[in-house]
């Protein structure tokens, strides 16, 4: 079952004060819903998300948290509307589900012990894929890609409140956008999205936020070779990038563009 969900934006009429004087206006707010993942049967997790794409959210994160290997091990997804949020059913085959419930248990026994810390982080990091692409990516085409992303951020205009993530193959055609109130959501909706279409993979993902190791982790899961942030890049995020061998981009805006891991991949060679 698909569902659609109409209230992106809210609106509300708010008092703004602008030299101590107040003026009576609409403002649009972006909206944000309990989105609770829940794996035939058992829930998972919740997520605070732009009720938007949802099915394209769950395939992502399924696959981006390596949940699964590949999409032929999610058997069916099913999107409930509640009163408190939206529930989103994601049946997977039997073997993965296992998988899953073992890693849940292993967790919940992780408890008052002095290494508890050591243990969560091997944990929340995954085991390493390397990216084996020798993709090369002209730095000329982040220019038209930003100003693209820009125009594809409908949420962003009127609410300033969302993220984005966009992407791009290596001639510059861009590959799809989403928005979300959440970083990593918005990319887990843009693997999702590649990932059901069965489209070609992009070259690399547009991000405008800063990216974190979670990020470049998710985008690793995908195999997609490049990274470029809007905003900074973690210390974390190099180093993963580094072992993943991603190419990963900082600060991508105002013409500048910082080159942190595996620059091979980015060339300066006019258009």
């Amino acid at each position: 079952m698909s569902m659609t969900f109409d209230h992106i934006v809210h609106t509300q009429d708010i008092a703004l004060y602008q030299d101590g004087c107040p003026t009576l206006i609409e403002e649009s707010l972006a909206s944000e819903v309990r989105v609770a993942l829940i794996y035939n049967g058992i829930s998972h997790t919740v997520m605070m998300a732009t009720p938007r794409d949802l099915e394209h959210f769950a395939v992502g994160f399924t696959l981006s948290e390596r949940i699964v290997e590949n999409i032929s091990e999610i058997k069916s997804i099913d999107i409930e509307s509640v009163e408190n949020g939206v529930l989103v059913y994601i049946e997977i085959t039997q073997r993965r589900f296992m998988a899953l419930k073992e890693q849940q248990r292993n967790m919940a026994g992780r408890t008052g012990c002095g290494l508890c810390g050591v243990a969560k982080l091997e944990q929340a990091i995954k085991p390493v894929i390397p990216v084996e692409s020798e993709t090369v990516f002209n730095i000329h085409h982040l220019v038209p890609a930003l100003a693209a992303l820009r125009d594809q951020q409908e949420t962003f205009k009127v609410t300033g409140a969302t993220h984005a993530a966009m992407g791009i193959f290596s001639d510059g055609e861009i590959a799809g956008s989403f928005e979300d109130i959440g970083r990593h959501i918005a990319l887990d909706k843009l693997i999702g999205s590649v990932s059901r279409k069965g489209e070609r993979k992009p070259d690399a993902v547009l991000l405008t936020s800063r990216a974190s190791f979670e990020m470049v982790q998710k985008v690793a899961s995908a195999g997609i070779p490049v990274i470029f942030a809007m905003s900074a890049v973690t210390s974390l995020a190099r180093d993963l990038a580094e072992k993943s061998n991603i190419t990963l981009v900082g600060f991508c805006r105002n013409n500048r563009a910082t080159v942190y891991t595996h620059g091979r991949r980015i060339t300066a060679n006019a258009l």
